[in-house]
Formats: C-alpha cells, structure tokens, sequence
C-alpha cells in the first residue's frame, strides 16, 4: 500500500514535468522509526515495487538492500521525519519554477503573498497572510544541510515545504494526500511568481 502510493504519485508527478530524468526522492513514513523511500537512479514516472527501501531515520537501511541504495539525500527525507512527528510523506521535485526561483531568491525565505491558492497550504484560511518558505544553499553534503535543516527548525518549524537554491522543492504533509495537495499549490504559486518577474511586477 505504501509503495502503491509512492508509485501514483510518481506519475502524477512525472505527468507535470515536475522530476525530469531520474531526478528527486520520494518517501513516506512507516512508523515512528523507519520510512520507505525511492532508490537512488529510478526514474520517478515509472517506478515498480522493485525500487524501494527501508530506512531508519538516521537515513540508514534497514533489510536487504536487493542490490539497491538510498538516494544520498535520504537523510533530508529522514531528517524531516524526524523534526516533524506529524510530517507522514515527504516528495522531492525539480520543477523548472522551483529551481529558477531558488536561485533568483538572495535571502533567506521565499515569501508570497495576495494569491488565493495559498489557501491550499494547510492552515491558510486567506490570500492576505504571507507565506515564508525556507531558503538554503545548494550542497552536496547532506549531513550539513540536515544540520542546518535542523538549526533553522529550531528557530521556527517549517511549514509546507523548502527550497534549495538551484536544486528544487522539498514539499511535505501529514499523509501522501496531503503531501500531493501541498506540492501542487506550491508548484502554482511558483509559476505565479516567476510569471509576475517575467512581467517585471512586484
């Protein structure tokens, strides 16, 4: 059932040009321990029971590994697990409007505000809050970035989702339903606001 829903959202996910290539990581939780997550070098649109594992929330994997090996950036998937207890999937993209605004972003959150499909982000209720999405600079070590995950966590948790700058959008929620409905008004709003630079709006 778990990997069923991995799999669907997949291809949704594929459908809308938002994981190109083998890109990007999926995963949701197991139990208050473990999560199953995509294996590294699977293309997302046409995943197959055969290409999932187990991990802990250390990022580590738990059984056997059936000749296959987490995604180095697991250990973000099992990080959030791990600071968010409610957080039930987590669903790594690199849409085109994520990527580009990560790196047009100079601070450290990406705010929005006025647009009626914040309301898809759970607990918005109005176009006129403004919503802030962390912000965090690309590297290949993911043990730091977990750190700062964590860091900036404990100023404030996050909410919905991250970027990082030049890679994409890491998109949350307490179930893979919710996940998905948060991914999708994000990748909106996204659009939205690259479409309003375009425009030379603020």
């Amino acid at each position: 059932m778990h990997a069923q829903q991995i799999i669907e959202a997949g291809r949704w996910i594929d459908q809308q040009g938002w994981c190109p290539a083998t890109g990007g990581n999926f995963s949701i939780r197991l139990d208050a321990d473990s999560a199953l997550v995509t294996a590294s070098g699977c293309h997302k649109g046409h995943l197959t029971d055969d290409d999932f594992l187990v991990v802990d929330l250390n990022g580590e994997p738990i059984g056997d590994l059936a000749g296959r090996k987490p995604s180095a950036e697991t250990l973000l998937h099992t990080r959030l697990y791990a600071l968010g207890g409610q957080i039930g999937a987590v669903l790594h993209t690199h849409s085109v409007a994520s990527t580009v605004l990560s790196r047009l972003e100079t601070s450290d959150w990406f705010e929005l505000s006025g647009y009626e499909m914040q309301k898809s982000l759970s607990g918005n209720a109005t176009h006129d809050e403004t919503i802030r999405l962390a912000v965090f600079d690309n590297t290949q070590d993911m043990t730091l970035l977990a750190d700062q995950l964590s860091a900036r966590w404990a100023d404030q948790p996050l909410q919905w989702g991250f970027l990082v700058s030049g890679h994409g959008l890491y998109a949350w929620g307490r179930d893979m339903q919710e996940a998905r409905r948060h991914l999708e008004g994000l990748e909106f709003l996204f659009a939205c606001a690259l479409e309003m630079r375009r425009l030379g709006a603020n």
